[in-house]
């Protein structure tokens, strides 16, 4: 199966997607299941992961409904305050529907940069195992190595690394992130989307060969197993249509054999989420 393993669903609002700006407008409205739906089926992908956009129970909850009412939506990576005393309750209640695969909160907006090493956010993540629940870390690159000391507490849990950790590909800058990405690749419970770099890059003026250095460091770091693609939609559209952005990782993937490219479009993401198969 072929697997868009990152997009969002919104219905747009300025209180409530305050990232959005002026600049953003082409992401000033709803995008629902069927804005995506043509799009993935056109680009030969059977169905795709929905991750939060807002950090609100409420939202996932919407979008466990979404996936219930698409059974193309494969699984859902949703918000709970881990943060929270009742954390076991919360995931409890939310984990009896099968569609909810992980867990995500947008750590990079944090002012604290130790936010994540808090003990009752550690607490929150030492909680999801129990739910067979994963992990998506939205960092800049100065967070990776603080990173590297939570995954390295929690061996057992599976963490996805998303958009590559959003090098500063506009700039072309590429330390501390390349030796700090190849070293919390070492724990083999890290995984990393192939996702969201064309909003790092000048979104008008980008070309294949501007992520070609930036997608050899993630492989040779990570290997082929543990990558998957993921385009980030709608965001990207900031960068160029979704046949555009999903042709990346697609160029990228020519020179390799049909298992690691199978691998890299669907198979790992199903690996890593383990989502039911409708």
């Amino acid at each position: 199966m072929k697997i868009d393993s990152h997009q969002h669903f919104w219905k747009f609002n300025s209180s409530e997607y305050r990232w959005i700006d002026e600049s953003m407008k082409i992401l000033q409205r709803d995008y629902l299941p069927p804005d995506l739906e043509p799009l993935l089926k056109q680009e030969g992908f059977d169905g795709c992961i929905a991750v939060q956009a807002r950090q609100s129970i409420d939202e996932t909850h919407w979008l466990i409904q979404l996936a219930n009412e698409n059974s193309w939506i494969k699984g859902v990576v949703g918000w709970v305050d881990l943060c929270s005393p009742d954390i076991d309750k919360q995931l409890a209640e939310l984990s009896q529907n099968r569609k909810l695969v992980g867990v995500r909160h947008v750590l990079h907006d944090e002012a604290d940069e130790l936010f994540m090493l808090r003990d009752e956010f550690r607490n929150g993540i030492s909680c999801l195992g129990k739910y067979d629940l994963t992990f998506d870390l939205l960092l800049f690159p100065k967070h990776l190595k603080i990173a590297a000391g939570l995954v390295a507490e929690f061996p057992n849990q599976p963490f996805v690394i998303d958009h590559i950790s959003k090098p500063l590909i506009r700039k072309g800058i590429f330390d501390p992130w390349k030796t700090d990405i190849q070293s919390i690749a070492r724990y083999p419970n890290v995984w990393c989307k192939l996702s969201g770099m064309v909003t790092e890059a000048d979104p008008n003026n980008w070309n294949q060969q501007t992520f070609i250095p930036y997608l050899d460091n993630v492989f040779g770091a990570f290997g082929p197993d543990r990558l998957m693609t993921g385009s980030d939609w709608p965001v990207c559209l900031l960068g160029g249509s979704y046949s555009k952005i999903t042709d990346i990782v697609r160029t990228y993937l020519e020179k390799y054999e049909a298992t690691i490219k199978s691998g890299i479009m669907g198979e790992n993401c199903l690996n890593f989420y383990k989502p039911p198969i409708i």
